[in-house]
């Protein structure tokens, strides 16, 4: 219980969440390798996090940490190895494409 709660206070969007979705009343449900959090969120934090260059959305309250996503295939993006433990989220190919775009980009960009 301690290493949860530790988690859930120290927790930062960007480094540990693998995506998100928006659900009502400012709640946010954060996914990452092994756990889900839930967060309650004001309106300007929410919006924030929503136009994030970091994050991209693939539906209408989904939007994943591009960063994370190490490979496309089979219609889903996969954050992690290919192990069956990794988790993947289900994609458009339509959104497939652009995500490849933006990881492209972000390769060919001097940091």
């Amino acid at each position: 219980m301690n290493v949860a709660s530790s988690l859930y206070d120290t927790f930062e969007p960007h480094k540990d969440s693998l995506f998100f979705k928006v659900g009502t009343h400012g709640l946010i449900s954060f996914h990452g390798r092994n756990y889900n959090i839930k967060k309650r969120m004001s309106p300007e934090q929410r919006t924030g996090l929503m136009r994030d260059d970091s994050f991209f959305r693939v539906s209408s309250d989904c939007y994943v940490n591009v960063d994370k996503i190490s490979d496309i295939a089979e219609d889903c993006l996969i954050f992690g190895d290919r192990s069956a433990s990794s988790k993947k989220l289900p994609v458009s190919k339509r959104k497939q494409q652009v995500i490849k775009h933006l990881l492209t980009e972000r390769t060919t960009q001097p940091h």
